[in-house]
């Protein structure tokens, strides 16, 4: 297996995600948080001040920047920032997902901790929710052993959408292909479907219908979002 087929999970993550299942919905309103929990938080995980101050200088310097500039610092932030690793390595469980503080600490993730940490960002750079989804995809890797096949795996990216009441395409953000590019030319990702904090979509559609029980179907993305919280944010 090539070192970027390793840089994604296995498709049987998807599985699992569909069928955990949460008691509540929580909406997420993270545009302003706690900067005194958020240092207890980093320390008590193992982090340094300095990752910390680093991100909190990111969130500041682009605050009243254009999207543009926002979504190409968030993205070139943590793609260069953290490295890629699968959660039985850094967290020692088949499939965990980390908050921005706890990726930050470790300075590792797997492909869900970059979408989260992004999310997250942007969020605190005062990006409306509406315009952001996590979405699960298949992603076509081809392989590298010189037979000149692919195979898909399981993968998470971040999309924005300029129109989220439109059939306009979102911009996507990603970790293995680093540059931010239109739907449209990623003919290599397949998607499955979409989250935020107001719901799951099918698919990937700006104009989607968020589907009945919001994203207490999602009880993992549930778990993330109160311990966030308890971060600061």
């Amino acid at each position: 297996m090539s070192s970027r087929s390793r840089q994604l999970p296995v498709l049987s993550k998807l599985s699992k995600l569909a069928f955990c299942v949460s008691a509540s919905c929580m909406l997420l309103t993270v545009s302003a948080f706690d900067f005194p929990r958020l240092q207890a938080s980093i320390r008590a995980l193992g982090g340094t001040q300095q990752a910390l101050n680093e991100w909190q200088k990111l969130v500041q310097a682009n605050a009243t920047t254009s999207i543009t500039i926002k979504l190409q610092t968030v993205n070139d932030f943590f793609n260069q920032k953290i490295s890629y690793a699968e959660d039985q390595e850094v967290w020692g469980v088949p499939d965990y997902w980390a908050t921005p503080m706890e990726t930050l600490a470790k300075g590792k993730g797997d492909c869900e901790d970059f979408v989260i940490a992004k999310y997250f960002t942007l969020r605190s750079m005062n990006v409306p929710d509406n315009q952001l989804r996590l979405i699960y995809v298949k992603a076509r890797i081809d392989n590298t052993d010189g037979t000149g096949g692919s195979t898909q795996q399981a993968h998470m990216i971040l999309a924005y959408y300029p129109s989220p009441s439109t059939d306009g395409e979102p911009l996507v953000l990603d970790n293995l292909n680093t540059e931010i590019h239109p739907a449209s030319q990623r003919k290599d990702l397949t998607p499955i479907f979409s989250f935020n904090s107001q719901g799951i979509f099918s698919g990937a559609a700006a104009n989607a219908v968020a589907g009945a029980g919001g994203t207490s179907r999602l009880s993992r993305w549930q778990d993330l979002l109160e311990r966030a919280r308890r971060e600061g944010f």
